[in-house]
């Protein structure tokens, strides 16, 4: 049993660790998304397009891991455990990927110079994009919360 339970604990201590890092990643996509919504255009702190150019960066790096390392993680570890969450993965997944284009495209509006015209539409768009990662945000949880958290409190009672 003490095996069992060391061996639980190797293969899914590191994505416990990785899912760790990645939601204090996104406590930082947070932080940037309110200080660039509260911006002020011509404000003399941190020019407007160096904030953009940072919350997308930052945004990309965030949606990247969840599609290439922490998604695949936990639909590892629903294989493994062979529970049905591989079936809610198949679920959710495809919407997460919906999300991301959309995040993606507001990136590849926003992350260059920007014209006026751009720039008017820019509150309007955050508002958007902030309904997108709210949404996001509460997809990734479950996933969180059915493919790891579950498994993981099953590994240590094994």
């Amino acid at each position: 049993m003490l095996e069992k339970c060391k061996d639980a604990q190797e293969r899914w201590g590191g994505v416990h660790r990785m899912v760790d890092t990645w939601l204090n990643n996104r406590q930082s996509l947070i932080v940037l998304f309110c200080n660039l919504s509260t911006s002020k255009p011509l404000s003399t702190e941190e020019p407007l397009g160096h904030s953009i150019q940072r919350f997308c960066e930052v945004m990309i790096d965030y949606c990247s891991a969840g599609h290439f390392e922490i998604y695949e993680q936990l639909v590892a570890e629903a294989r493994e455990y062979d529970d049905g969450g591989v079936e809610l993965a198949n679920e959710l997944v495809p919407r997460l990927d919906a999300l991301t284009a959309k995040c993606v495209d507001f990136n590849d509006t926003y992350d260059k110079f920007c014209t006026l015209e751009e720039l008017c539409k820019l509150s309007a768009d955050l508002s958007a994009l902030g309904e997108v990662l709210e949404e996001r945000f509460q997809i990734e949880d479950r996933l969180i919360e059915r493919l790891h958290t579950v498994h993981q409190e099953a590994s240590v009672a094994s």
